[in-house]
């Protein structure tokens, strides 16, 4: 059974919302990299303690929320959803010193991510839940 470890929340303005969100709900708000952001990522409470943490990025598609699931093999998954009749929207992408992630869609057209961590990581995607 796989679950998902990560949620993207996308907007037309991300830092603002990151800033709704670190003041409603008090989640922790960090940028990804050096440099102009377009990614922000959020720590929505401490490890030991049952959810999990997710980003703020730009709009790159009509979805508002998109889970991501942590998954053993990449290219195993991705033939999975395309037999199931789903897709591959984009990717697989290489996130660097995390893995590799991919977005499908599911027969209705629902995204959702696909994520294979590095063997280091522990089944665990770095600093992001």
């Amino acid at each position: 059974m796989k679950r998902p470890v990560h949620f993207e929340i996308l907007a037309d303005s991300p830092e603002k919302v990151a800033e709704f969100y670190k003041e409603v709900l008090d989640w922790d708000v960090a940028t990804w990299g050096e440099g102009e952001q377009t990614y922000w990522l959020l720590t929505t409470g401490p490890d030991e303690t049952p959810g999990i943490n997710g980003a703020i990025m730009a709009r790159s598609f009509e979805q508002a929320v998109i889970n991501t699931v942590e998954v053993e093999s990449l290219d195993e998954m991705l033939k999975k959803v395309s037999v199931a009749g789903g897709k591959t929207v984009q990717g697989p992408n290489e996130v660097p010193g995390v893995g590799f992630h991919a977005y499908c869609a599911d027969p209705e057209g629902n995204l959702f991510g696909l994520m294979e961590p590095l063997p280091e990581m522990d089944n665990q995607i770095e600093d992001s839940g």
